[in-house]
């Protein structure tokens, strides 16, 4: 059973990147491009958004490497940990105001990676 949960976390974080990347980057960088910040903050910005898109690729990448081997469990307690909390950012975000937050599918995407990742190493 622990197979089938990792490869469930790979293929959420795996879609997630997937769609954070391509079609959110799209939407992201049109409107980015079209504000008024300085360059320099455009740059980071953007930046940052595609290092979301990298975590998720890697974390796909680790959750079925651990799933095919066993014995590299501990592989994927950082990948449980770093999505958990940014599931608990993204909610405590939302709790204190910034409540479009909520709408967005990041904290239910890495919520749903951890908790799948960990009942498979669990």
């Amino acid at each position: 059973m622990s197979f089938w949960y990792l490869n469930i976390a790979a293929f959420i974080a795996a879609a997630g990147a997937v769609f954070h990347g391509y079609v959110g980057g799209r939407i992201y960088l049109s409107r980015i491009n079209g504000s008024d910040l300085e360059d320099l903050t455009k740059s980071l910005s953007i930046v940052s958004w595609q290092v979301f898109t990298i975590w998720l690729a890697v974390s796909a990448c680790v959750l079925v490497r651990v799933s095919l081997d066993a014995s590299l469990d501990l592989m994927a307690y950082p990948i449980v940990a770093v999505n958990a909390l940014c599931a608990l950012l993204f909610f405590y975000l939302g709790a204190i105001g910034h409540t479009r937050l909520l709408k967005l599918p990041g904290a239910y995407l890495t919520c749903a990676t951890a908790g799948l990742a960990y009942l498979g190493i669990g």
